[in-house]
């Protein structure tokens, strides 16, 4: 926790669950992004976190930004970027609203097979399209599904339809999965990217573009490794499978970009046993839950570090689950957390790394519950 951050929950009144998000840490990410890959342009998904303080400074700062629909596109214009740098990265779009993409000045755009690339040439003719390909997502805590992408042997076909289409085939897209722990995960995807660039070239297609994707984490509960070693392997698998024709590249970063920038503060609402046998695990309901901003616990996937203010007292496992009457609002119980036995209820606790897919994972008024509110300071 910051002290920005500190010192902010230390004099707010409301008492309902927050995220707290310090600018501070979204710049050194940043920079440290930049610095890794200094060739590369960045793409801030703003999917992770679209508030308008955090885009302003992104766009200040030069970044680019990858958008999921139109209202993010309209978002990323608004916090001062131009057309030149939004990228309509989703796959699976309505005609309309590719053509009010292309109508806002936006002329690059995510396929992933023929019927994408017909809507597009009609909709925002001469505009360029990347193809996502598919990627297995080992070593990732959130692995992506098959919705997005094609077969490397089928991206080929789908851009050079791009091309015979009036559009300029521009280059190829792919995701080893969110929260990526292995720094060697996008050498795989690269050999494919390779593989397509000599395939087109040799159709007479030259393709210019590697959208690198996502996939850099936030620190959680596990260690991971720093964005200087992401770089270098990235930097590495380039060299290996491109040799001295590196083509453009840019990174999404999303996760990795505002993760650990956000902090939530919720409260303990209930604390009870399911039976009176001694051995009897706790159950810890928080007025926050899978409804209000922690949709990422589905599966466990992401394990956010908890803290409280009595962490020094002697620990024990408990379930930990949301105020909603759904029996799905559970965060973690096939791995317990490890809370202190002095807990109570009213007592406060901190969810860290909290700054990535909370607040857009947040439903509107499920079981009457408010959306979580954001602080960016």
């Amino acid at each position: 926790m910051t002290d920005r951050i500190r010192n902010f929950l230390r004099q707010r009144r409301d008492d309902e669950p927050c995220v707290v998000v310090d600018l501070d840490i979204v710049r050194d990410n940043y920079t440290a992004f930049e610095r890794a890959l200094p060739d590369t342009r960045v793409f801030y998904a703003v999917k992770a976190n679209p508030a308008p303080e955090i885009l302003e400074l992104l766009a200040r700062l030069g970044s680019s930004f990858d958008c999921a629909s139109v209202a993010e596109i309209e978002m990323a214009l608004a916090a001062g970027a131009g057309p030149e740098r939004i990228s309509f990265g989703n796959t699976i779009k309505k005609e309309r609203d590719v053509a009010a993409a292309f109508e806002l000045g936006v002329r690059l755009f995510a396929v992933d097979c023929e019927a994408e690339v017909d809507k597009i040439a009609r909709a925002a003719p001469g505009s360029q399209v990347f193809c996502r390909i598919l990627c297995d997502g080992a070593g990732a805590d959130w692995p992506l599904s098959r919705k997005f992408g094609c077969a490397p042997e089928m991206a080929p076909n789908v851009l050079e339809h791009a091309h015979r289409s009036g559009l300029i085939a521009h280059g190829v897209s792919f995701h080893v999965g969110s929260q990526q722990a292995n720094v060697e995960a996008w050498d795989t995807a690269l050999a494919s990217a390779a593989g397509i660039f000599r395939e087109m070239a040799e159709r007479g297609i030259t393709l210019s573009m590697v959208n690198l994707g996502g996939g850099f984490p936030a620190r959680y509960l596990k260690d991971m490794p720093g964005v200087p070693r992401y770089g270098e392997a990235i930097l590495r698998g380039l060299s290996n499978h491109f040799g001295n024709r590196i083509p453009q590249t840019i990174i999404e970063p999303g996760r990795g970009m505002v993760g650990d920038a956000g902090m939530i503060e919720a409260e303990v609402v209930l604390i009870s046993r399911k039976s009176e046998a001694e051995d009897e695990m706790r159950w810890v309901y928080l007025d926050i839950g899978k409804f209000n901003g922690l949709a990422e616990t589905m599966d466990e996937a992401i394990r956010y570090p908890i803290r409280t203010d009595k962490d020094h007292d002697r620990k024990t496992p408990c379930v930990l689950a949301g105020p909603t009457c759904d029996s799905v609002d559970v965060l973690y119980e096939k791995e317990p957390y490890e809370l202190p036995v002095s807990l109570s209820i009213g007592d406060k606790v901190l969810i860290e790394a909290c700054g990535a897919y909370t607040t857009t994972y947040s439903s509107i008024a499920f079981n009457g519950f408010k959306p979580l509110r954001s602080y960016v300071i």
